[in-house]
């Protein structure tokens, strides 16, 4: 059973991976320390950080605290991926709930977050779990239809994923808006759009204080973790990072 207890208790492959630290960094370097690894290495530098990532000099990478908005381009530029399709994991009352889209740039259309869902699938039996109920949300409840136009395209969406998802033998079902009862019910969340998504993340997170291990890429042959600038504890991301190297 996968969880941050697990996680956290190794035992890791011996292969390197690098982690972002910003100039104006407090975590990373403590991080690392903490760790007590030494094939973990702190990267300064987010070109070097994308190019080693890339031609295999690190076998993964976590980005730490360095800026989103330097590094994650540089990712996919250097990865040669038209977007970046990530899976955030966060732990809730002790379940570790994995959730997709995350990136406001992901999973807006029916075959988009069907994609996603068999991605994010196949990452998460590499790290034991098994079986996945997975939760298709929609921006109302079934009785609202009728109500807004944009809300009834989401429910036909999340209708339409449940289908092409059952049908592909997962188990999966329309959890509506229900994003209290999905939590609880299932393990894998499929939100409506990117922007559902990233304030799933955000709302869960920041103001809820759920633990975000990181958001690791499911559209790339290479281990990029993402992580939350603000962590102040990166040891879970860098566990996380170390262990999907092992499985991929």
């Amino acid at each position: 059973m996968f969880t941050s207890e697990a996680l956290m208790n190794g035992p890791f492959p011996d292969v390197k991976v690098g982690i972002g630290c910003a100039p104006d960094s407090k975590y990373v370097e403590t991080s690392v320390r903490a760790m007590n690894n030494p094939n973990i290495v702190i990267y300064r530098d987010p070109e070097k950080l994308a190019k080693d990532l890339a031609d295999g000099t690190i076998a993964a990478a976590v980005r730490g605290d360095m800026s989103a908005s330097k590094l994650l381009p540089l990712v996919r530029t250097a990865l040669g991926l038209p977007v970046l399709e990530r899976l955030v994991i966060m732990e809730h009352r002790n379940k570790i709930i994995f959730s997709a889209p995350v990136g406001i740039d992901e999973g807006w259309t029916v075959d988009q977050k069907v994609d996603m869902a068999v991605r994010s699938v196949a990452l998460m039996k590499k790290l034991g779990v098994n079986p996945i109920r997975i939760a298709v949300m929609s921006g109302g409840r079934c009785e609202d239809y009728g109500r807004n136009q944009v809300v009834d395209q989401t429910i036909r969406d999340a209708r339409e994923v449940v289908k092409q998802l059952t049908a592909r033998g997962y188990d999966a079902y329309h959890s509506q808006i229900l994003i209290e009862d999905a939590v609880e019910q299932a393990d894998l969340i499929i939100a409506p759009d990117g922007i559902a998504g990233n304030l799933i993340f955000r709302v869960m997170h920041f103001i809820g204080g759920e633990p975000a291990l990181g958001a690791p890429l499911i559209n790339a042959g290479k281990v990029f973790v993402d992580t939350s600038r603000v962590k102040t504890d990166f040891t879970d991301s860098l566990a996380l990072a170390l262990k999907l190297t092992e499985v991929e």
